[in-house]
C-alpha cells in the first residue's frame, strides 16, 4: 500500500487527502490547528473548509509533521504558496530520502519570483525527478462532493508522474493526465488566479459576458507569452492546466479569486475583502510576483499590471478598465 502525507487542511488539501484515501492509499493529513485536526481525525469531517462532507474513516490527521512523514512515498504540499519556504524548511529533516514531493499550490513566490517546484527543489534539496505538480480545473468543493473532474500531473520524469497518476486514478469521478511540462502547468495554475481577479472585478462592476470573455482570452494570451519566455510547451495552455483551469477559476462562484475580485468591483476596500475572505486567494499576493517575473523576461502583461494596480496601488476598478481599453491595439497573431 502506498503511503502519502498531505500537508494542509484547507479545502483542497483535505479534498485531495480524501480522494487519495478512497483510492486505497494510506494517508495522513497534517494540519497546524490542533482543534481542527482533532475533529478531522475523530469525527471524519472538516467543518471549517468542507462543511457537510463526510471524510473517509481511514483518513488520519495529525499536528506532528514527523508522524505524517514517517515512511511516506509521496508528500503532497497544499499550504499557501507564500508560506511554503519556511514550512518546508521546518519539515525537511523528516522527509524520507526517496519520497516524491507533490505541489498542489498555485502561486509565484514573492521576492524570488520562483515557481513552487523551484522552491521545493531548493529548500528540500531534491532533484527535478522527485518533484511533481498538480494543476487543472479542480474546484475543491465539487470534487469533495464526488462530482467529475480531471487534472494534470506534471513531472520531468514521466515515470514518476505515471506513478502518482496511478495512485489517484481509482475514484471514478477523478481522472488525472500526465505532462512533462512542469513550467507550463505551474504557470497556468498561478497566473489564472490573477486573471480571475480581473474577471471578478468586472463582474462586480456589473460588466457583462463580453468583458469576461475578453479578459479570459486575453488573459490566456498573457499566460502563453510568459510561458513562451520561460520555455513552456505552448500546447499546455490549450489543455486542462491552461484554458481548462482558467475557465473554471474565472467563471465559477466557488472560485476564491473571482469572488475576491467581485467584492473589490462592488466597492469594498482591500482590507474589507481580506477580512471577509476565509481562504487564501493566491492571486492577491502572486499578482505582484507574476508581474515582476514578466518584467524580468520583457513580457507585456497588461491585465496583470492593472490587477496589481487595483489590489495593491489604490487604482479604482473604473480607472483600470479605462487603462486596458485605451491601450493601442496590436495585431492578433495566432491568438496571442
Amino acid at each position: 500500500m502506498t503511503r502519502v502525507a498531505v500537508f494542509g487542511t484547507g479545502s483542497w488539501g483535505t479534498t485531495f487527502a480524501m480522494l487519495l484515501t478512497e483510492a486505497g492509499n494510506e494517508v495522513t493529513l497534517w494540519g497546524r490547528r490542533r482543534e481542527l485536526v482533532e475533529v478531522i481525525d475523530r469525527e471524519h469531517r472538516n467543518p471549517d473548509y468542507l462543511p457537510g462532507v463526510s471524510l473517509p474513516e481511514a483518513l488520519r490527521a495529525t499536528t506532528d509533521p514527523a508522524h505524517a512523514l514517517d515512511g511516506a512515498d509521496f508528500v503532497v504540499l497544499a499550504v499557501p504558496s507564500q508560506s511554503l519556504r519556511p514550512n518546508l524548511a521546518a519539515w525537511r529533516e523528516h522527509i524520507p530520502p526517496s519520497a516524491v514531493l507533490v505541489s498542489l499550490m498555485k502561486g509565484i513566490e514573492l521576492g524570488t519570483t520562483k515557481r513552487m517546484s523551484e522552491v521545493i527543489r531548493e529548500v528540500a534539496e531534491v532533484p527535478d525527478e522527485r518533484v511533481a505538480v498538480i494543476s487543472g480545473p479542480n474546484l475543491a468543493q465539487e470534487i469533495a462532493h464526488r462530482q467529475p473532474a480531471a487534472t494534470v500531473v506534471a513531472c520531468t520524469d514521466e515515470s514518476v508522474a505515471g506513478r502518482f497518476q496511478a495512485i489517484c486514478h481509482l475514484p471514478p469521478w477523478f481522472r488525472p493526465y500526465t505532462n512533462p511540462d512542469v513550467v507550463g502547468v505551474e504557470l497556468g495554475g498561478a497566473v489564472k488566479n490573477v486573471i480571475a481577479l480581473a474577471v471578478g472585478v468586472s463582474a462586480g462592476m456589473g460588466m457583462g459576458d463580453n468583458v469576461s470573455a475578453m479578459l479570459i482570452t486575453r488573459g490566456l494570451a498573457e499566460i502563453s507569452r510568459l510561458g513562451a519566455a520561460l520555455g513552456a510547451d505552448q500546447h499546455t495552455f490549450a489543455g486542462l492546466a491552461g484554458m481548462g483551469d482558467l475557465v473554471a477559476t474565472c467563471t465559477s462562484p466557488l472560485s476564491r479569486n473571482r469572488t475576491f475580485g467581485e467584492n473589490l468591483g462592488r466597492g469594498m476596500t482591500l482590507a474589507e475583502v481580506v477580512a471577509a475572505t476565509k481562504q487564501t486567494a493566491e492571486g492577491v499576493k502572486s499578482c505582484e510576483s507574476v508581474l515582476e517575473l514578466a518584467g524580468k523576461h520583457g513580457v507585456e502583461m497588461p491585465i496583470t499590471e492593472v490587477v496589481v494596480g487595483v489590489v495593491h496601488d489604490g487604482m479604482s476598478p473604473a480607472e483600470a478598465g479605462m487603462l486596458l481599453m485605451s491601450r493601442s491595439p496590436k495585431p492578433e497573431r495566432y491568438g496571442v
